[in-house]
């Protein structure tokens, strides 16, 4: 029987089982529309919704942590479920994320969830950035004694060292900064500046990511967006969507850019915005957020590493995670972390093609590995006769 590869991100989840190819992204919410008042829309049901402006978001995840567990239930029965996935829960075994230093009831609540009242046939909880890991040393054609792989996504950002493929606890680190910052701010932004957009998240989150882009060089970008005119190659208007006939905003040409509405379309002007908002990822403390950017953050993680061990993680740095599709993203990774590396150390940083859906490769991987059923996974037979302990011995979260 397939396993179930179930990475449970507080933005997105992935999911799928192990034998296809690619996984189902469905986001991890349950949401109500402003002109919809009859049902709810849970997971990827907003497909459904004709109009997406002004959406109510329920989420089971606050700052990083699964808190809301009726919430999370709908999310999970709908995809368990016939219109999903049609999981056999007597024949299945689930590979499933949680967050690093996740807490002791939350783990415990997961397995009562998936032994006592899924059913599951056996279970594997890890963190996608061991799945990452995993399916990077497998790939890796020359062997490395170390991975530094860092994860940025919906609500924080890892770092975390790996030597031999396990993980170096005392040297994870983590940043109170992702995805869902960004969109909270540019709606603020776009907001103050042009037109009222706080209700809109889901609008104000594709308008980040058609638009942002992760500046090389801050200064001189800032210089390029007050010039006027022509000489401005950084503004760009964004066409809202009105749901009658654009049903998907979309960033004119830029010979189309002028910052005029046409018809009835309504624009956003986005300048400085496009990778100010960005920013926050490596300068936290421009939005009075008081921690370290993602470059200092993997600076200082290697730094409190053994000397001997250093070199080896950053030749061999590994960026996941929906942040990464940001346009610059990796340069500006590798351009910072060299201004911080003595010049005689080879700094190497990678990005997958599909760095949001690693983890959830990386767990079809382990569950066509050898020793995954034998030694890895807690059945559910084991979990009735020796309860969470068991839980406890095996899985390393």
């Amino acid at each position: 029987m397939a396993t179930l590869v179930l990475d449970n991100g507080a933005g997105s989840v992935k999911i799928g089982f192990s034998n296809e190819k690619e996984p189902r992204i469905i986001p991890n919410c349950v949401s109500k529309a402003k002109n919809v008042r009859t049902r709810i829309f849970i997971g990827d049901q907003i497909d459904e919704c004709k109009d997406l402006s002004g959406l109510y978001y329920m989420l089971p995840f606050q700052k990083g942590y699964l808190v809301n567990w009726d919430i999370e239930r709908q999310v999970w029965d709908h995809m368990f479920g016939k219109d999903c996935l049609q999981v056999d829960f007597n024949e299945t075994t689930a590979i499933v994320t949680e967050p690093h230093f996740n807490f002791p009831s939350v783990q415990e609540s997961m397995n009562e969830v998936f032994f006592e009242e899924y059913q599951f046939k056996a279970l594997h909880r890890t963190n996608a950035s061991a799945l990452s890991q995993y399916k990077w040393e497998k790939e890796s054609n020359d062997k490395h004694l170390c991975t530094l792989v860092v994860d940025s996504g919906y609500s924080f950002t890892h770092i975390i060292p790996y030597f031999k493929g396990r993980k170096i606890k005392e040297g994870i680190k983590r940043i109170n900064v992702g995805g869902k910052i960004l969109t909270n701010h540019l709606k603020e932004i776009i907001s103050y500046r042009q037109l009222m957009v706080m209700d809109e998240t889901y609008v104000v989150n594709q308008v980040k990511e058609d638009v942002s882009y992760v500046s090389l060089d801050f200064n001189e970008d800032m210089n390029i967006a007050r010039k006027r005119g022509k000489e401005n190659t950084i503004a760009r208007d964004y066409v809202l969507p009105d749901y009658t006939h654009i049903k998907r905003g979309y960033v004119r040409p830029t010979d189309q850019t002028t910052g005029k509405a046409q018809g009835n379309e309504q624009i956003i002007r986005m300048n400085n915005e496009r990778f100010a908002v960005p920013e926050i990822l490596f300068h936290p403390s421009d939005v009075g957020i008081s921690e370290m950017g993602i470059t200092e953050s993997i600076a200082h993680c290697v730094q409190g590493l053994d000397e001997e061990m250093q070199p080896h993680q950053l030749g061999n740095i590994l960026l996941t995670g929906g942040n990464c599709h940001l346009q610059g993203f990796k340069d500006r990774v590798y351009k910072d972390v060299r201004c911080l590396t003595d010049e005689d150390i080879d700094v190497n940083v990678s990005v997958p093609d599909s760095p949001s859906t690693y983890a959830w490769e990386g767990g079809c991987l382990l569950a066509k590995d050898a020793n995954f059923h034998k030694k890895m996974v807690v059945t559910r037979q084991e979990y009735e006769e020796q309860g969470h302990s068991i839980c406890e011995e095996t899985f390393d979260v």
